[in-house]
Order: structure tokens, then C-alpha cells, then sequence
């Protein structure tokens, strides 16, 4: 393809912006004609770059074009509103499956007096190795020479931040979650390494006059890193190890740039293996804390089982991705190649220094350790997954004993409900037939109302056969009758029932629930006690204080007195037995009416439903950012 651009054209325009520097700059070290490529591996395969070329246009006659990481969430409507913050992309050359290299200018927005003109040489490959080039045309008055260390390391923050925003934009969305899991969540500011090549280095001294533990090497820090060692690989080229990359400065330095990318392909993948077995621990203490909530809060949390199996879940999605990631570096380990040893003496000499011979032999042996590692967490969390199980099976069968004891007692109590509501018919008409019988012998008695004149007519007719004993069963039907509806009355009035069971599952002050009940007239306690020993109260109360002429309501709270859990409330409330029809409860007041209740008497332990210290990491880094956005948005006094 053809070459990157040019923008030594306008270099002029650094010399006339504004910075925000604020410190006063020693200068003690500065580069001529100075190149930055910045590395870094991303999780990479042929699929991925086929999709890449698809999504960028390499394939169709116009290629390149504006590319942003938005997502159209009304992809339906006629209009799309965009920042102008974006990414302009122009290919230089690609092949399907294994590499592309692009063009891109960044066009991100700046401070106020700020001129930045930024344009990456971008090489993406199948391996997974990613480079960001740029050539340095001028640093604020700085024209491509003179360019101090102290203004470079500034640029090299900016490069490598811009530089996880262009792959970003372009790489998929499943690449951006692998990113996101090894890096937790901080991906954008994910480490990367540097490699700063430059025509001449001022002042030019041998390499051990630079590892001064003084001031040279605190130059060199700035831009890559704790110093490991320097060299002098020919008599005019120096070249420094960093912890973060290397620096390679004399006038031959540039011949030596396909060894040195050979190099940061190796260097990137074992600073990515590094962060992956870092993450890879993290992991581990992540289970370690959800086997301790199995052994210590599973019979004693309720709501711990909701939590464990969350853990479960988003552990084994990690583990499986984590294992996609192991893949793609063992095939990237596969597909690079070692590069030959170069023929002139500055060139072996070089290849000396960097040992690139015996990194990919090294990776491959790390890589392998990190499968068997991979392979233990998966194992741990299959045991996880079995004592999840067996926790979930006791709460079962505890639920099942209480469920048959319960049975028992509706069996008992319908056996006992049959024979009664026989009686009870049986006492109801006997009881008609007594009370109209004795009406009958106080009005036909010796002092009643027979002996009366205007009577005579009824005594006459009650000597007639089988009259009174008709006119006894009449009443008998009219009393029997007059008592069913007003049973049918009382029982209409009992049917205007409302029930609320409410469960809670949440962390109380048992001394100031036992102080709330205090207060109230209750007419049921129980007391049930485990075999591990944990106690189960039960309080019934009648409520009187929510409203003259509103009902009385009866509540029914169980809480375990042990482990400090307030597990369920039911409210029964009839609301045909209000006076007042208007000011009747409904679910919603009843419901509120006792939350108000628990919330002025303070009932909840909100410390120990609190559980941020044994969070999965990634909650706690997600949590560390929502804190952080909140803090910005908090208007300053």
C-alpha cells in the first residue's frame, strides 16, 4: 500500500498554542528526529480480522471512512446524532485473514488554545500484536529536533490514551469484553509498551554514563519506565531498557526497526500474560471469598443463596473467557515466527541484547502453566457448584419438613373444622326449636296473653287436632331462619378479608424489633429452635394505633432471633369490619403503614447488608468508577 502522510507542513502550528504545564521542566536529556511506536496485544484471530476488514471497508471500493464506537439504539428513526469526536480511517493495505494497516487522524477535542494534530500509522494482525506509529514533527516550539524527554512523555500519555480509542472504535465488541475482563474495567487505560527510535541523542554518551542512578536516569524513567540496563550496540547507537519499553537512539537506529517490532511482538504478549495471571488470582480470591459466604452465611443469610449463585454465574462466564483468551496467545505463540540473526555486527549485537531467540520458548512455557491454572480455577468452581448444590438441597428439605408438619396440621385441624361445623348445624336447629318452643309457652302460659277475651278465637283453634303442633313447627322454621341470616350476616362480614405476606430476608436490630413488639398487645408467640440451634420467633399482635374507625389489622412477624433476620410479615386486615368506609386500607397503606413503623424504630442493620468487601472485583472497580462520576458531577462550593 502506499506510505502514511506527512503533516511536517504543519508544524508550524505547535509554536503558537497554549499548554497546560505547570511544573518548571529540567531539561537534561532531548532526542532529534524522534519516531513513537506504541504496542500492545489484543485478543486476535482470523475470523476477527475478516470481520474487521468487513466493518472498515478494505474489502469494497470505498474504503475507510468515519468510525465510532456509538451504538444506534433508534436505529429505526430517520435521523443519527453523532460527536464529532471521531476516527478518520484510510487503508493502506490488508490481507482477509491475517493483517491491516490503516491510517488514522484523531479528531478528539482539546482544551481552549490547545493545537494538536495527531495521525497514527496503525498495523493490526492476526497474532494479535497491534502497533501505533507516529513520527514526531514538533513539540509546542520543539520543530522536529531538540525535542525534550520531558515534553515526549507527556505526548506518550496522550498517544497511548488516543490509541486505545482508534482500536477500540474498531475492533469488535466480544474483543472489547476480553479487554475489559483482563484489565477490569479499565481497559481504555490499560498499560502498553513503548518504543521511542530517534536520529540522535543529546548529550551522546557511552551506555554506562547513562545508568547514572541520577539524573539520566530519571530522563529516561519518564518516558520508559524503571530502567533495566543500556547498551552500546554500535560505536554511535545506544539503546535503553525500560520497564514500559526502550529507547533506541544513534544514526544507524532505523535499520533496526523490523527486528526491534519482532521484539514487541514477544514483549507485548508476556506484559498481556502478566496482566492474565494477575486477573487470573484475582479470580481465584474471588472464589475463595464465595466459598467462605457458602460455609459461613449459608444457613444463616437467607437471601445468601441469591448472591452465591450470581458469584457462580459471572465467575464461569469469566473462566470461559478466560479460556477463549488462553487460546488466542497459544495460537499467536504458534503463528509468530523468530526472526533470523542479522548479518552486520550492530544488527547481532542487538539481537544479542533483546534475547528474542529464547522469549518465544519462555512464553509457551508460561502459557502452558497459565492452562493448568485456568484448569483449577474451572475444578474449584465445579466445587462450588456442588456445595451450592447441597445447599440449596438442605433448604429443600428443611422447606419439605416443615411443609409435612404443616400438612399434618390442616389434616388435624379439617378433621376437627368437619365435626364442628356439624355440631355447629345441629346445635343452630336445635337451639331455633328451644327458642321458639319457649316463646310458645310464655305466650300460651298461665299468666299469658290466652286469657284474654280478643284470644278466645286462637284457644278454640289451637283445640283443634295437630294445630299446635303446626302452628310450633312454623315458628320453629321462622326463628331457624332468622338465625341463618344473621350467620350469613357475620360470616359476609368476614369475608372482607385482605392478606399481605411480605418476605423480607433482611438484616435487622433484634433488640429494637423485640422494643416495637413491646409496645403492642400481642395475643401469639412461638418459638421454634433448630437442630443447629437457631431460633425462630413468631409474634402476633393485634394493630390498634393506625387510624380511629379504620379496622384493627392483625400482624404476624417471624424473624430469626440468632443470625438477626427479619424473614416474613403478614398482614390480615377485614375491611367490611371498618366503620368508616371512606378511610378503609388498602394493600398499599397497610403495606406502608408498617414500613413506616420499622423505619421510625429503626429496625434494619443497613452495616451489615452491606456486602462490598466480599464483592467480585470487577463490582468493586465498577463501583471505584460510579464513585468517581459522581464526585464530577457533584458541584464544587
Amino acid at each position: 500500500g502506499r506510505p502514511t502522510l506527512s503533516n511536517a507542513h504543519r508544524a508550524h502550528e505547535s509554536a503558537v498554542n497554549t499548554d497546560s504545564i505547570r511544573d518548571e521542566l529540567d531539561e537534561v536529556i532531548s532526542l532529534n528526529s524522534v519516531s513513537i511506536l506504541v504496542a500492545e496485544y489484543v485478543p486476535f484471530g482470523a475470523n476477527q480480522i475478516v470481520q474487521l476488514n468487513s466493518n472498515v471497508g478494505s474489502t469494497e471500493r470505498v474504503q475507510g471512512g468515519y468510525v465510532s464506537p456509538a451504538v444506534d439504539k433508534h436505529a429505526s428513526e430517520t435521523t443519527l446524532e453523532l460527536s464529532p469526536e471521531m476516527t478518520a480511517v484510510d487503508i493502506l493495505d490488508y490481507t482477509l485473514t491475517n493483517h491491516i494497516n490503516f491510517e488514522a487522524e484523531i479528531r478528539f477535542a482539546e482544551a481552549s488554545g490547545v493545537v494538536q494534530v495527531e495521525t497514527f500509522g496503525v498495523s493490526l494482525n492476526a497474532e494479535g500484536t497491534c502497533f501505533y506509529g507516529m513520527q514526531v514533527e514538533a513539540v509546542m516550539d520543539r520543530i522536529k529536533d531538540n525535542i525534550s524527554l520531558d515534553h515526549l512523555a507527556r505526548l506518550l500519555v496522550d498517544v497511548q490514551q488516543d490509541s486505545s480509542s482508534i482500536v477500540d472504535s474498531i475492533i469488535s465488541q466480544y474483543q472489547r469484553d476480553l479487554l475489559n475482563l483482563i484489565f477490569l474495567g479499565d481497559a481504555s487505560n490499560r498499560n502498553k509498551v513503548n518504543l521511542i527510535i530517534a536520529n540522535e541523542i543529546t548529550p551522546h554518551l557511552t551506555a554506562d554514563e547513562y545508568m547514572d542512578k541520577g539524573e539520566y536516569e530519571n530522563e529516561f524513567k519518564q518516558v520508559i519506565g524503571d530502567t533495566k540496563a543500556a547498551y552500546d550496540i554500535s560505536e554511535h547507537d545506544t539503546l535503553v531498557f525500560g520497564a514500559h519499553g526502550l529507547l533506541v537512539a544513534g544514526p544507524n537506529s532505523r535499520h533496526h526497526e523490523p527486528l526491534l517490532c519482532a521484539y514487541l511482538q514477544f514483549i507485548t504478549i508476556d506484559v498481556f500474560v502478566q496482566n492474565f495471571f494477575a486477573r487470573l488470582w484475582i479470580l481465584n480470591d474471588d472464589m475463595h471469598k464465595t466459598y467462605v459466604i457458602i460455609e459461613e452465611c449459608g444457613d444463616r443469610d437467607p437471601s445468601a443463596l441469591k448472591r452465591i449463585r450470581r458469584r457462580i454465574c459471572k465467575l464461569g462466564h469469566d473462566i470461559i473467557m478466560l479460556e477463549e483468551i488462553l487460546g488466542y496467545l497459544l495460537e499467536a505463540l504458534d503463528i509468530i515466527e523468530i526472526p533470523p540473526e542479522p548479518p552486520e555486527q550492530a544488527g547481532r549485537a542487538l539481537y544479542e541484547r533483546l534475547e528474542i531467540s529464547g522469549m518465544r520458548s519462555q512464553l509457551v512455557r508460561r502459557t502452558t502453566d497459565l492452562k493448568k491454572n485456568v484448569g483449577g480455577a474451572s475444578r474449584y468452581l465445579e466445587v462450588l457448584r456442588e456445595m451450592t448444590t447441597v445447599l440449596q438441597e438442605d433448604r429443600i428439605f428443611a422447606i419439605s419438613c416443615k411443609q409435612e408438619t404443616n400438612t399434618t396440621r390442616l389434616v388435624e385441624l379439617q378433621a376437627n373444622n368437619e365435626k364442628t361445623a356439624l355440631l355447629l348445624q345441629l346445635l343452630v336447629a336445635t337451639f331455633a326449636g328451644i327458642l321458639a318452643f319457649a316463646f310458645l309457652d310464655r305466650v300460651t302460659g298461665s299468666w299469658s296473653v290466652v286469657n284474654v277475651a280478643y284470644m278466645a278465637r286462637l284457644v278454640e283453634v289451637m283445640k283443634l287436632p295437630f294445630a299446635w303442633f303446626g302452628i310450633s313447627i312454623a315458628f320453629w322454621v321462622f326463628f331457624g331462619f332468622g338465625l341463618l341470616k344473621y350467620f350469613e350476616f357475620l360470616a359476609f362480614k368476614a369475608q372482607g378479608l385482605t392478606t399481605i405476606q411480605l418476605r423480607f430476608e433482611k438484616r435487622i436490630v433484634t433488640e429494637r424489633l423485640f422494643e416495637l413488639v413491646s409496645t403492642k398487645h400481642y395475643s401469639y408467640e412461638q418459638r421454634t429452635i433448630s437442630a443447629e440451634g437457631f431460633e425462630i420467633v413468631t409474634f402476633t399482635y393485634q394493630e390498634m394505633n393506625w387510624g380511629p374507625g379504620n379496622g384493627k389489622p392483625l400482624v404476624t412477624v417471624e424473624f430469626d432471633i440468632t443470625n438477626s433476620f427479619l424473614l416474613n410479615v403478614r398482614i390480615s386486615y377485614n375491611r367490611r369490619a371498618a366503620k368508616n368506609k371512606m378511610l378503609t386500607f388498602n394493600a398499599r397503606d397497610l403495606q406502608q403503614r408498617l414500613m413506616d413503623e420499622f423505619n421510625i424504630m429503626s429496625i434494619w442493620d443497613m452495616q451489615s447488608e452491606d456486602h462490598s468487601d466480599t464483592a467480585l472485583a470487577i463490582d468493586k472497580r465498577a463501583a471505584i468508577e460510579v464513585d468517581s462520576q459522581n464526585d464530577k458531577d457533584t458541584p464544587r462550593a
